[in-house]
């Protein structure tokens, strides 16, 4: 029996992981990765690198991609609760263009598997939190991409209903990600 549990979304290949917890009054444990375990339920990757970032409640990070050294994720939330999105820019899927979206916190321990191919970010709604993610390949800031949060094509609904709009805070630099429409034109993502 595994210590994970894989559930399928509306996007091939996009997965929110559930590990098994061992808890009691004294606390809990879990296993947050384990290669063989993750190879028995189809997912195989070599993950290269682990990254941690912390930020504020309203901080929206993303949407991020790079166009080379493209790198699939296991994103987690350590401490507090994100609502975290994947957006699927692999030109020859069915789901083009389309988006997922799952809330991870500290205490629904959930985890989101996000393949090569997809951009990538998350809304904090808690005072703070702590994201983590393991990732297939290196960043390569050479080749860093993003996409418009708001695009309305892509049409995310984020969580406005916990986080008001007012409280909102990107990067100058995600203020300023193209549409997907744009980045069509820039023909990207054709080997993917």
């Amino acid at each position: 029996m595994s210590n994970f549990e894989k559930k399928e979304t509306s996007i091939e290949g996009v997965y929110i992981i559930e590990p098994k917890v061992f808890g009691d009054d004294r606390g809990y444990f879990m296993e947050t990765y384990s290669k063989s375990e993750f190879e028995k339920l189809g997912l195989n990757y070599d993950f290269v690198q682990d990254n941690q970032s912390k930020s504020r409640r309203g901080v929206l990070r993303g949407l991020h991609f790079q166009t080379k050294n493209t790198q699939a994720k296991l994103v987690r939330v350590v401490k507090g609760k994100v609502f975290d999105v994947a957006v699927d820019l692999r030109p020859n899927s069915k789901t083009y263009g389309k988006w997922e979206g799952v809330i991870l916190s500290d205490e629904n321990k959930k985890m989101f598997m996000i393949p090569k191919g997809f951009a990538h970010g998350f809304l904090v709604l808690s005072d703070e939190a702590e994201f983590t993610y393991k990732c297939d390949d290196v960043y390569n800031p050479e080749a860093e991409g993003g996409l418009a949060w708001n695009d309305k094509d892509i049409g995310i609904k984020w969580p406005f209903d916990e986080i008001k709009q007012e409280e909102l805070l990107t990067s100058e630099k995600d203020a300023k990600w193209p549409t997907l429409e744009k980045l069509k034109e820039t023909n990207l993502f054709k080997d993917l």
